[in-house]
This record gives C-alpha cells, sequence and structure tokens, in this order.
C-alpha cells in the first residue's frame, strides 16, 4: 500500500513536534505545508517522517523534525528577515525558513549537497534561497550581516567569526558542546560585544568540519 505522505505529514507535526512545546502556529503551519518527503533520499521516503536523524552522507545527517520545529521557533523569523544557514544539508530546513523569512543564504562545503537541495527548492517553486559551497569556520565569508545565523552541525564552541555575522538584534542558533551530550543555544546581539545566551535543549549531531573538540593531550 502506498504511503499517504499528507497524513504522514499531519501525524509529525501534531503527535511529534507539537508535543515537544512547539506551538508557534507559524512553524507549525510550515511544518504541514512544506514535503519533507520531496527533500530526502527515494529510499529513505518512507522514513521522511520518523522521529530520528536520516543520513545525508559525507557523515551528515538531516535533523529530526522536533529539533527541525524547535529550531524554526526559537529563531522567531519575520517575513522581512535576512538569514543565514551554516549547512544546507537536504535543504529542507532552507525551504521552511524561506517561507517564514525575507531571504536566506545557505552554504555547504560539499557542492553535491547544494546540487541537490537548489534541485529539491526549485522543485517546490521556492526562489528566495541563495545557495553557497564552501566551508564555514575558517574560509567562507558571506556578504553583509542577518537577522538570523542557524548552524546545523555541532560546534565545540562557537566561532568568533560567526557573531560578526549578526545585525544588532540579530539571533543565532547553535548546537555546542561534546558529543553524545551537546546543547542547542540561541544567543541574540544585543549591542557592539554585548550578546545574551539562552540554552533551550539537548540533542547529538555531526561536527561541523573544522569545529570538533580538540583531541586530549595524553602522555
Amino acid at each position: 500500500m502506498a504511503m499517504n505522505f499528507d497524513q504522514a505529514r499531519i501525524n509529525m507535526v501534531e503527535n511529534q513536534v507539537r508535543p515537544w512545546e512547539v506551538l508557534d502556529a507559524r512553524v507549525l503551519e510550515v511544518l504541514g505545508r512544506v514535503r519533507r518527503e520531496d527533500f530526502v533520499a527515494a529510499e529513505h521516503q518512507q522514513l521522511a517522517f520518523a522521529d530520528l536523524c536520516l543520513p545525508l552522507g559525507h557523515g551528515e545527517v538531516m535533523m529530526k523534525p522536533v529539533v527541525e520545529g524547535r529550531v524554526l521557533q526559537a529563531l522567531e523569523l519575520k517575513p522581512e528577515d535576512r538569514v543565514l544557514e551554516i549547512g544546507t544539508g537536504s535543504g529542507f530546513l532552507a525551504a521552511c525558513m524561506a517561507s517564514l523569512a525575507g531571504s536566506v543564504v545557505s552554504v555547504d562545503m560539499h557542492a553535491d549537497f547544494t546540487a541537490t537541495a537548489g534541485e529539491r527548492l526549485r522543485a517546490a517553486g521556492i526562489g528566495n534561497v541563495e545557495l553557497a559551497t564552501g566551508e564555514a569556520v575558517i574560509e567562507w565569508q558571506p556578504q553583509g550581516q542577518f537577522d538570523a545565523v542557524v548552524v546545523t552541525g555541532a560546534v565545540s564552541s562557537i566561532p568568533e567569526r560567526f557573531f560578526g555575522w549578526l545585525k544588532p538584534g540579530g539571533r543565532l542558533l547553535a548546537v555546542r558542546g561534546e558529543s553524545p551530550a551537546q546543547q542547542a543555544v540561541l544567543i541574540t546581539r544585543e549591542g557592539e560585544g554585548r550578546f545574551r545566551e539562552e540554552t533551550l535543549f539537548e540533542t547529538d549531531l555531526p561536527y561541523l568540519a573544522h569545529a570538533k573538540p580538540p583531541r586530549p593531550f595524553v602522555f
């Protein structure tokens, strides 16, 4: 029997995302509308709405739906916001953010991820996402500043350069710490050199390139 993707999407929102304290109506509407099944590999379509991370290749994963919901809610995106996503992955989170914000710039170091995400976004009729291929921790540099920056891979500590990409009042969401007990944190730029930090939830994601914890020194 063919899977009813529309019903599966509704079940994901109502039985997974909403119970995990995601109550923002705009976020729930977007997660119920954007076709998550179109942003996963064909062999994973039956698992598109499962409460688990899906492999993407290169050791990367697609975040759980509940984590995506909490991320979107915490960012509080406005229709005029300019968003930077570090780690395009499948392109699904970029699609959701593009539906909530004015524009999204998304960068990934894997050119095949960028290419595939571009195809999926075009197929979904989403035209306000700009894709780039580059390594963001130490090399790639965006143009201008952003209202929100979201980091979709883990970092042992947040690179200092990321803070410079935030506008005053801008929000940066990253997963920080040591696996398997990493924490999602939201950092708001309150003024020149002043930032406010809030811990949101625990999760576990693969690290961005050049962002793993340093190896302990062994005598």
